[in-house]
C-alpha cells in the first residue's frame, strides 16, 4: 500500500510531539520527520518527495503561510495554529484544513480524511477512509522517548505548572505538558475535568462528594467553577 510522505513544521516542541503521536497511529501517513522551522522543513523537501506537511501559521522569522507560498502547490497542507483568527489567511491558500490548538485525536483524523478526500484519483487511490474510531491509548514524552500509556490504567491527571503528572495504577508519568493540551487527546467519556489543575478517571472513581472526588484513596478537590458540570455528569452514575 502506498503512503502519503508527511511533516510536521512548528516552533513549539510539544505541539511537535503530539502531531508526530498521532501520524504514528495513522496507517496511511508515512512520517518523515519534524522541523521547528521553515528553513529546516526546506531541508528536507529538498532531499524527498513530500506529499503533506502539518504547518505551523505562527513561527519566527520565516511565518507558515510565507512558507506555504513559496513551495511546490502540489505538496498539500494542513495548518495548525493556537491562533483562530488566521483562519482565514489558511483556506485562503487552499490548504486541506486549519487545525486549533490544542488538537484532539478525532479532529486530527478528519483533516487526515480530508486529505486523502482530496487525492483519492491520485497515487492514495487505494487508501481507505480512516474510520474514526476511539483509541484506547495515548503517548506522552517521558525519559526523553515517547511512553504508551493505556487510558484504563491512567486514575488521575495533576497539573504543574508546564508540567503534568500522570498517575496511572502502575506508575507515575511526568511529562512537559499542558493540562489543557492533554486533555484535548483524553475521550470525554472516560475523563472529566474537575479542577484546572486535574482530570480524573470515571472509571476509577471510588467515591464522592459535593467537594471531593477519592481515587486510589487520594481526594481530589472539585473546585467551584467545575461543580454544576461534575456533579451532573456524576449524578448519572
Amino acid at each position: 500500500m502506498n503512503k502519503a510522505n508527511c511533516i510536521i513544521v512548528d516552533d513549539e516542541m510539544a505541539a511537535r510531539e503530539i502531531l508526530e503521536s498521532y501520524v504514528s497511529q495513522t496507517t496511511p501517513l508515512n512520517y518523515c520527520g519534524n522541523c521547528k522551522n521553515a528553513i529546516e522543513a526546506f531541508a528536507i523537501l529538498n532531499k524527498m518527495p513530500i506529499d503533506l506537511i502539518f504547518l505551523d501559521i505562527n513561527m519566527p522569522e520565516i511565518s507558515g503561510l510565507a512558507f506555504a507560498k513559496s513551495i511546490n502547490k502540489n505538496i498539500k497542507i494542513i495548518f495548525t495554529t493556537a491562533h483562530r483568527e488566521h483562519a482565514l489567511d489558511g483556506f485562503d491558500l487552499q490548504a486541506v484544513d486549519y487545525l486549533l490548538k490544542p488538537i484532539s485525536f478525532e479532529r486530527f483524523l478528519k483533516a487526515v480524511n480530508k486529505f486523502l478526500g482530496e487525492n483519492s484519483i491520485s497515487n492514495f487511490s487505494n487508501l481507505k477512509e480512516i474510520e474514526i474510531e476511539k483509541n484506547d491509548f495515548l503517548f506522552v514524552r517521558a525519559d526523553r522517548k515517547m511512553v504508551k500509556i493505556d487510558f484504563s490504567d491512567i486514575l488521575y491527571i495533576e497539573s504543574l505548572s508546564d508540567y503534568i503528572k500522570i498517575n496511572t495504577s502502575k506508575k507515575t508519568i511526568i511529562t512537559r505538558e499542558t493540562i489543557s493540551n492533554i486533555e484535548a487527546k483524553l475521550p470525554v467519556d472516560l475523563f472529566i475535568r474537575i479542577h484546572r489543575s486535574y482530570i480524573i478517571s470515571l472509571n476509577n472513581i471510588e467515591s464522592f462528594t459535593s467537594e471531593f472526588i477519592e481515587i486510589n484513596k487520594t481526594a481530589l478537590p472539585i473546585s467551584r467553577s467545575y461543580k454544576k458540570s461534575v456533579l451532573e455528569i456524576l449524578e448519572k452514575f
